[in-house]
């Protein structure tokens, strides 16, 4: 019986790491979609969104299943509740990567991007894919320094996101206000998405720690010296 149980909490992880690894490649095929009108492959993004759907509501069944039927307690409690939490951040990229879809879809024949916005709107996504192929390893290591490490690599997807708005602000923007809407929105998504990929991070670090990452961090930075020759003055 027991041994079944453990079966059901790794079925529910294994669960999470599926959700991982779809809503990864379909940022990166939106991604694709939108800078390269590709109208099948922005279809094929929008419908697989579905799936990452159906995981979702079969994971938090069996979650809410097992909380029911076994009453878990401290770490097995931690693992159901802290993987609806990450089941749901993982829903919510997916819905990210179809809003991608949906927009090179809405733009279709035309490019979504401009040409001058293409490579930053690339290593948006690419970046995108790349965290959240983090996240999924995180999950399945419990790798607690790696799961910390999200947040600072997230860094970089802020400066992009930054970029893009030097753009749009800058006097020599010739794309007018329809596509300055799209990119605005586009940004939104790669940042939003990030952010969701570093969050499943921390409730692995919360999974494993019984701490909040935040609280790990701070405990990290190192403590700042006093001020010398603050004395006699």
């Amino acid at each position: 019986m027991r041994d079944a149980y453990h079966e059901e909490l790794d079925s529910i992880g294994d669960g999470l790491v599926e959700m991982a690894r779809l809503v990864g490649s379909a940022i990166g095929r939106a991604t694709t979609a939108i800078l390269d009108a590709d109208l099948k492959l922005a279809e094929s993004v929008i419908e697989a969104d579905q799936k990452v759907d159906e995981l979702q509501h079969d994971l938090e069944a069996r979650a809410i299943a097992l909380l029911a039927r076994q009453q878990p307690v401290a770490t097995d409690l931690r693992i159901v509740v802290t993987s609806l939490r990450m089941s749901a951040d993982l829903e919510r990229s997916g819905d990210l990567a179809q809003h991608v879809a949906k927009l090179a879809r809405l733009r279709y024949p035309e490019r979504g991007v401009p040409r001058d916005l293409h490579a930053t709107i690339l290593e948006m996504g690419q970046l995108a894919q790349r965290l959240m192929a983090k996240a999924a390893e995180v999950i399945i290591t419990k790798d607690v320094d790696l799961a910390l490490q999200l947040e600072q690599d997230d860094d970089a997807m802020d400066l992009l996101h930054r970029t893009l708005f030097q753009h749009l602000m800058d006097d020599r923007w010739k794309h007018g206000i329809e596509t300055a809407v799209d990119v605005t929105l586009l940004g939104r998504y790669y940042e939003r998405f990030a952010d969701h990929a570093v969050s499943v991070a921390k409730r692995v670090v919360y999974l494993v720690t019984g701490e909040h990452a935040d609280e790990i961090q701070a405990d990290l930075q190192p403590e700042i010296a006093p001020v010398q020759g603050a004395e006699g003055s």
